[in-house]
């Protein structure tokens, strides 16, 4: 099982860690580059013809601004993509990346997570692969308790 993390630029990376720091949670390979829609757009073509063959199984591609990353990795590759849109210096308040990302057309899908919402981007990647994987699965369902528990916790002492 393997993760792929790109993004349109290094100054993506704070946001994006947060993706990569659930995948290796999760124990999930992880393959993080740059591939640039548009200063790269030969690389973004290698990358996304050729994902499937590398070995990837799920996408997860974040960019700013005009955001075309990732649409464009999946009007080329069969894999499952989860687009972040990251709220970049020249974004008209992260609503640019958003709907960028969001607003594809039928038969070009990108599962889409909140403004710099890396963190459910890895999570919602870890949960595709689980489908597959029962021992995956069973680190889901821990995690998921583990969220539970904490909310209880913090529940108790609320009215003490």
């Amino acid at each position: 099982m393997k993760v792929a993390v790109v993004m349109g630029s290094i100054s993506d990376m704070p946001v994006m860690q947060q993706a990569i720091d659930v995948l290796k949670e999760f124990g999930i390979e992880t393959l993080v580059d740059i591939v640039s829609a548009h200063r790269t757009p030969e690389k973004l073509v290698d990358f996304s013809n050729n994902a499937h063959k590398n070995g990837i199984n799920v996408i997860i591609a974040g960019a700013g601004g005009a955001a075309h990353l990732p649409g464009m990795v999946a009007s080329m590759s069969p894999l499952p993509v989860i687009g972040v849109p990251v709220k970049s210096s020249n974004s008209i308040d992260g609503w640019d990346s958003v709907l960028s990302i969001l607003q594809m057309p039928g038969g070009v899908p990108v599962a889409t997570v909140a403004l710099n919402g890396a963190k459910n981007a890895g999570l919602l990647a870890v949960q595709i692969l689980a489908s597959q994987n029962a021992a995956l699965l069973e680190k889901m369902i821990q995690y998921k308790l583990g969220l539970k528990e904490a909310v209880l916790k913090a529940a108790e002492g609320l009215n003490n």
